[in-house]
């Protein structure tokens, strides 16, 4: 299923990925640093909720409590958890 997610604290808006059982893909940030997040995009395709919690979840961007790939974090736990609805 396809998700959106309102990322907040960080320069990108949005976050969109498909997430099948555990699994995430098709990673699209909007906003922020092209470079970069493209690159999160691609290194992170296939990862399981699990894996990107564990080594992103605790990543901050300067003073902010927070990051682009914290934030991708915390949209697929919502997402496997059932509190992020569904964007399809």
């Amino acid at each position: 299923m396809r998700y959106n997610y309102l990322t907040e604290n960080t320069c990108s808006q949005m976050i969109s990925f498909d997430l099948d059982d555990n699994v995430v893909t098709n990673i699209k940030y909007m906003g922020g640093c092209d470079g970069n997040l493209q690159s999160l995009e691609r290194v992170l395709d296939g990862w399981t909720v699990e894996e990107i919690e564990n080594k992103l979840g605790d990543v901050r961007c300067g003073r902010r409590p927070t990051s682009c790939s914290g934030q991708l974090a915390i949209a697929v736990r919502k997402a496997h958890d059932g509190v992020l609805e569904p964007s399809d």
